[in-house]
């Protein structure tokens, strides 16, 4: 196991106080809002700093209490005994604090920007799409997060052939990010009389939100274009050019919302360009840290075909981590959190393992 960045600890515990201090002292609310968010981050991490320290306190004073020759069978004994125990609690938060002080993704605990696209099916894959965002729907609503569409187009048969929606929440991201990439569903379709199994696919793709702070859309760059929304008929038809399209030029990026009010649709729209553009700054930078070495949890690569949900056999199988769960109906109803922790655990330990790498 690779050492405790000491130093860092120590760090982490005198930014903690200087928080402490500075909220006591009563700052102006803005200041105090952001105070409280690094202050709920770092509580953890302290606490088991804390409980580390005291622990190796309790390990020196029992080995004090061995060498000395003048203490008594009795305690000598009791100390002997209470060893063990104390080494087993430094051990298991050593394992926790490697985890806790990993270097921490910078988006990890903002709100996140959902795209599902219907893939290869037909009307099979847009109907499996709909499945999906009402898998991470439900997931959401578990976790107290709300969820937002800011554009869809639906399928002929239902669906989706594409939806696009922010979940809002902290950590989100953090816990929806392993879900990027191609989802293969293996069914028989309603429709099929002859009893089949079809094979279709959708992609997901999970942005973290973008603030102004952290990309900067410049006018010069963005045409904005209006076009006429497309109604549903009949006397509410609408005529007025409400549909919006933002082409970024640099880039190419091209971002449509069609909802009925002009003013949201700009919005929403520039909302989805910067998250587009903020993920793509990240992707040139990881690709560009690990041109030599692949994460082990994938790519990242949104073509990549990541989990095969088996209605027939009742099973998931998510292919970066061989893992298989025969609990698919439960899944669908948006019990993911045992692939999530899964996909997590086995992202920490690979960056365990590089750490472990660079310290040797």
């Amino acid at each position: 196991m690779a050492k405790l960045p000491v130093e860092k600890m120590r760090d982490l515990e005198r930014r903690f106080g200087e928080i402490e201090a500075r909220m006591s002292a009563g700052p102006p609310s803005d200041v105090y809002v952001k105070l409280a968010s690094e202050y709920s981050e770092l509580q953890p991490v302290v606490t088991k700093i804390r409980a580390y320290d005291k622990a190796l306190g309790e390990l020196a004073d029992l080995d004090a209490l061995l060498d000395d020759r003048s203490t008594d069978r009795d305690m000598r004994d009791l100390a002997d005994m209470e060893k063990p125990e104390v080494e087993a609690r430094i051990e298991a938060l050593e394992q926790d604090m490697q985890i806790l002080l990993l270097p921490r993704d910078a988006a990890d605990e903002k709100s996140a920007i959902l795209e599902i696209r219907a893939g290869t099916g037909g009307s099979e894959a847009a109907l499996f799409a709909g499945d999906l965002f009402r898998m991470y729907e439900r997931f959401a609503s578990a976790n107290n997060w709300k969820v937002e569409v800011l554009s869809s187009s639906e399928g002929e048969a239902g669906g989706f052939k594409e939806i696009i929606a922010t979940i809002s929440g902290r950590g989100v991201f953090s816990r929806l990010k392993f879900e990027s990439g191609v989802h293969r569903v293996q069914r028989v379709p309603e429709t099929e009389a002859g009893g089949r199994i079809h094979t279709s696919a959708a992609t997901v793709a999970v942005l973290p939100e973008a603030e102004d702070i952290d990309i900067e859309v410049r006018q010069e760059d963005i045409r904005i274009d209006t076009m006429r929304s497309s109604g549903a008929g009949g006397q509410h038809v609408n005529t007025t050019d409400s549909a919006v399209r933002i082409t970024h030029i640099p880039s190419g990026i091209v971002v449509t919302s069609s909802e009925k009010s002009q003013h949201q649709n700009r919005a929403r729209a520039m909302q989805v360009l910067r998250a587009r553009l903020y993920d793509m700054e990240r992707q040139k930078a990881d690709s560009e840290r690990s041109a030599s070495r692949k994460s082990q949890v994938g790519s990242g690569d949104r073509s990549e075909r990541i989990r095969t949900y088996n209605f027939p056999q009742g099973r998931v199988t998510d292919h970066r981590i061989n893992l298989t769960l025969y609990k698919l109906d439960r899944m669908m109803i948006g019990e993911i959190d045992e692939i999530v922790d899964a996909l997590l655990a086995d992202y920490q330990a690979g960056q365990l393992a590089q750490l472990g790498e660079v310290q040797g």
